[in-house]
Parts: C-alpha cells; structure tokens; sequence
C-alpha cells in the first residue's frame, strides 16, 4: 500500500503545485492590472493637474506684469496647489515603478521632472513675486511725478532671489529629456520649457530694473543726462537722426527737464572723441563724433551716448551722467498713456497725431522756414515732456507705455558708470551691439540722401540658415524695402538730395531713398554674394564691435520696392539667434529660420 499511496501522493502534490500557481499568477495578475489601474488613475490625474498649474501660472504671470497683484496672488496660490497635486501623483507607487523600467518608463520620467519644474514655478517663483508684487505695485512705486527708489531698492533683494530661483528652474526644464514615446509628454515638455524662459526673462528684467533704477534716478544723489530725441524720418544707425536735445534731471526718482534746444544749439566747434581706430576706420570720414548729423550711424548705441555727452560737454561744461534717447512713436505710447498735451494756439497733441505731426506734417507745414519748424517741434517737445514729468495718474499705463517703447528699442540708455552700463547693456534699454559670437544678423539702414523720406520707408526682414551638424553653416539675410511715398509733390526739404555731394554726376526722381543697408552679422561670417533685385553685386565690407558688416548702397524711386540678399557662411555656434530691429516708422517683426544649436 505503501507503494500504491506515494505515486497518489505525488499526483496530489502536483495538482495542488498547479493550483497555487494558478493562484499565485492570478493574484500576480489582479495586482498588475490593480497597478495598471491605479497608474491610469494618476496619469490621468497628473494630466488634468498639471494642464491647470501651467494655465494658472500663465494666468499669474500675466496679472503680475499687468500690475493685478491680488489677482495675481490668488492664481498663484491656485497653481502651487494644482502643482503639487500633479507631483503627488508623479510620485506614487505605480508611477515609480513605472518610471523604473527602462526605455518604457521614459514617458513617466519625462513627466515626474516636468511636474517638479512646475512646482517650483509656483511656489518658488510665483508665489513669492506676487508677495513682492504687494510691496511694489505700479500704485506705491509712484507718489505724484516721483518714483519711489527706496522701495526699489528695499525690494531688489527678494527680487533677485526670485530672479535666480527661475533661472535654476530654467536650466531643469532645459534639461528634462525627449520622452521615448507619448507625443503629448513631449509637447508639454516644450510648452514648460518655454514658459519657463518667459518667466525667467521677465522676472530677470524686473530684478535688473530694481538695480539700475535706484542709482539712475538719483537715489545716492543727482544725476543728470543728455536726452536726444530722433527724428525717424532721417534714418540713424539708431533709429533717427539727432533732432532735438533736453537735459534730463533726476534727485530721489523726481525727474525734470531744462535746456531743451534743437540740434543746430550744438553749434561746436568739437574736439574729435576717441571711439577706438575700428570705429574711426569705419565712421571717422563723416566726422560722426563732432557732427550732431552723423553722431549716431552706428547701430551701437553707447558710441552715439558717448558722443553726445562729450559735446554737451564741450558746449556747456556740464559733465553729464549718461545719456538716453527717445522717438516720436515712444511719445505717442507714452500720450496714451498720460494723456494729450495742448500748444499755446490750441492745437492738441494726442497719441494718434504726434508721430505725423513731428515726422511729416512739420515739413509741409513749414516746408522752407526751418527756424519756424524748429520752433513748433520744440513747442511739441516742451508739452510732452512737461506732460511725461508732472504727476502720474495712471503708473500702470505709464508703464506698459514705457516697456513697449523699451522693447522695441525706441527709448536706449546709456551710463557713464561702468557698473551701471555693464548691466544697461543686459537688457534692451543698452541697444548695444553684443560682444558674443552668438547667431546676430542686425539690418542698419541710414540715410544718405539728407531728406526725410525714411517716414515712407516700409522693412521686411528674414534671417534663414542651415542645421548645426557642420562646423560652419550657410545663412542668408533677406532685406525687402518699399517707399509709400504719396503720389503727389513734397516740400524739396523732404524729398529732395541734399545730402548728395553736388560735384557727383547722380540723379534721381524726387522723393527717392538714397539708402545704406549694412549687414553686422555673426561673428567670423563670411560674404559669399550678394544680390539686389536678383543682380549679383558688390558690397562694402567692415567690422563693427568684432562682428563683420557687408553694405549696399541703394537708391528706391518713390512707390517702387527692391529686395537685397546677402549669402553667408557663418560658423556654427551655440546661441539663440537674434535680429534686433532699428526702430524707425514701421513696426518690423523679422522672419527667423535659424536653428538653434548647441554645441
């Protein structure tokens, strides 16, 4: 019997081996799919979480920027917490497990740090801005015409804590991986990493305002500058040529305004300023650092600044602190803003009309009495500026008005503290020409007809190039210009050639542009063509601030256009590329096609 039970026994031992597998497989199962569910769960979770954070912290950013501090708080709090919903489930059991497994748990990885950027976002970065919004809102920052610096200097500490705590979130987002899969993760990917870098750049301004504004505005004692205000009309490599000057003061941020003249008051003669022999080979033949006229056809703004300080100088014996220069389409944001201004006859001054009225209608107006047109520019000038410097009743729209001006290069600054210029030249008010050898392709157009037919002038501008794999890589610059001239007769002052040396044999239609196109492009590029209209042409070449400049001189008959293309090989560098964009009437916003490369 013995021999009879062992072989029972055995079959029993395997039937009951196979159902405890059995059963163990089916609970290994039910746990898996349990997990599986549960990962459903939380993805779905982290979705719907994270899809709210990043909505409001963009919300909390733009009620910040706009000045809705209390608004700005409360989505601010709103994001932090969806945020850290979103990173609770990116750090769950089954979202851990998953994020283990390689190459498949790439996704769930790509997520986990992409909900960690956004956390810190919102808690780090938002949150605290909007507490610091509280103490420097547009309201508090100005008490009547004065700006409040102590409390800008009170507050650029916390300010520039925040500024590199968005950095570090910037260089994580940066560095968040592609996920191998699940298109959707990758988008999101991109759409924080660019978030991010808004969020940074807006908040690395602010701190930067925070640290220059305070010394600028006279808060360690008076400053005073020359301000130089540019007539667009009359191409500049800075956007117009110098038409009319103020000194601008300022003790504890009140600013006030004396000596306002028009640019024949900087009557010399100068003593040439030493700019260095690059620029002296480049401008030195057109007497640019002791001609008002020429000062500024660079597109480097610290060497027009310098300039005209050294003349000012010169005229006065008052040293000045720096240097600033502002246009008539920067005065019309800033009348939206303030307000319109009326002259002693009546006339008003709006947003709407100053443009045209200092840029086109003064030269009908007064097509051959200059010292009248001069006068009723001047006029313009004093309301405006009276205006601009009295009590503030709006500081917000007083300070959108400014940072649109700022942004579109149509206000530059410029300090004769080293410190102070090193960090001017950090943002857009430096409008310098940058020292990096970054992708660069700057258009620079000035006038060398001596008219004012640059009110007319319209710009297209596209920079395209090739990938990062070579060491060098061809780009192209394209330059399409076009008059809007009216079909019908201009004061000889407007469209005329008085700038054209009579001796030379050249003629052309009344109202044409005679026009210099200068390319500063990326560091160590290489002209490999050119062409206008098609046609194959020479070009001028030079160095501007280490960066190479390739020139054609045109002439565009009134209502005709003409398209340039420049042909480079430039090396291939890290960096964002960039086409800064001269400010003149038009509004330009450049075509870039230039992939952005790493190495």
């Amino acid at each position: 019997m013995e021999t009879d039970g062992a072989p029972r026994f055995e079959r029993f031992r395997d039937v009951l081996s196979r159902r405890q597998t059995k059963v163990v497989g089916a609970a290994l199962l039910v746990i898996v799919v349990a997990l599986l569910g549960w990962l459903g769960f939380e993805a779905y979770s982290a979705k719907s979480e994270l899809e709210q954070a990043r909505e409001n912290a963009q919300q909390a950013k733009e009620a910040l920027s706009d000045g809705r501090v209390e608004e700005g708080q409360r989505l601010a709090d709103s994001a932090a917490t969806h945020a850290q919903a979103a990173n609770d489930a990116t750090h769950s059991l089954p979202w851990s497990i998953a994020a283990a497994v390689p190459w498949l748990g790439s996704p769930f990885e790509t997520g986990r740090q992409i909900s960690g950027v956004v956390l810190g976002l919102a808690s780090e970065v938002l949150k605290p801005s909007a507490q610091v919004g509280v103490a420097i809102s547009p309201d508090k920052l100005f008490e009547g015409s004065r700006l409040n610096v102590r409390l800008l200097q009170e507050n650029e500490p916390a300010l520039s804590k925040i500024s590199a705590d968005a950095r570090r979130l910037e260089a994580e987002a940066s560095a968040i991986p592609e996920p191998a899969y699940l298109s959707v993760l990758g988008r999101a990917r991109t759409e924080v990493q660019a978030q991010t870098a808004k969020i940074t750049s807006l908040l690395e301004n602010t701190a930067l305002a925070a640290r220059l504004a305070p010394s600028m505005m006279g808060a360690d004692g008076p400053r005073t500058y020359f301000m130089g205000f540019q007539t667009n009309a009359e191409a500049r490599g800075t956007g117009g040529i110098l038409g009319g000057f103020g000194i601008l003061h300022f003790e504890n941020g009140k600013p006030t305004v004396e000596a306002l003249g028009p640019n024949t008051e900087l009557k010399g003669p100068f003593t040439p300023l030493d700019l260095g022999p690059e620029y002296a080979e480049q401008y030195g033949f057109a007497n640019a650092s002791t001609d008002f006229r020429n000062s500024n056809l660079s597109s480097h703004f610290p060497y027009a600044a310098q300039i005209w300080k050294s003349m000012w100088a010169q005229q006065s014996g008052i040293n000045a602190d720096g240097a600033i220069a502002i246009d008539p389409v920067a005065l019309s944001y800033i009348l939206g803003a303030v307000g319109p201004v009326t002259l002693a006859d009546g006339e008003k001054v709006t947003k709407d009309n100053v443009v045209e009225l200092t840029e086109s209608i003064a030269y009908q107006r007064f097509p051959t009495d200059q010292t009248a047109r001069k006068q009723y520019l001047q006029d313009i000038a004093n309301a405006v500026v009276k205006k601009m410097t009295g009590t503030v009743e709006s500081p917000r729209q007083l300070l959108e008005a400014l940072g649109k001006a700022v942004g579109e290069g149509r206000i530059a600054a410029w300090s004769a503290s080293p410190d102070e210029q090193k960090l001017l030249e950090e943002t857009p008010l430096g409008h310098a020409v940058p020292a990096d050898s970054a992708p660069y392709a700057a258009v620079v157009i000035n006038n060398l007809g001596g008219n004012k037919m640059d009110y007319y002038l319209r710009r297209e501008i596209e920079y395209a190039g090739d990938g990062c794999s070579a060491d060098h890589r061809n780009t192209t610059v394209t330059v399409k210009l076009k008059s809007v001239a009216p079909d019908a007769p201009l004061p000889d002052y407007v469209a005329g050639a008085n700038g054209v040396i009579p001796n030379i044999p050249f003629t052309m239609p009344s109202g044409s542009m005679l026009t210099s196109v200068r390319l500063v492009a990326t560091k160590d590029a290489k002209i490999l063509s050119a062409f206008s209209n098609g046609e194959r042409i020479p070009v001028f070449t030079g160095t501007e601030r280490g960066h190479p400049t390739f020139e054609i001189q045109v002439a565009i008959p009134p209502r005709q256009a003409g398209e340039l293309v420049f042909r480079l090989s430039e090396p291939t560098v890290p960096g964002e590329p960039r086409v800064p964009i001269q400010p003149l009437i038009d509004s330009v916003v450049p075509s870039v096609q230039v992939p952005e490369c790493s190495r």
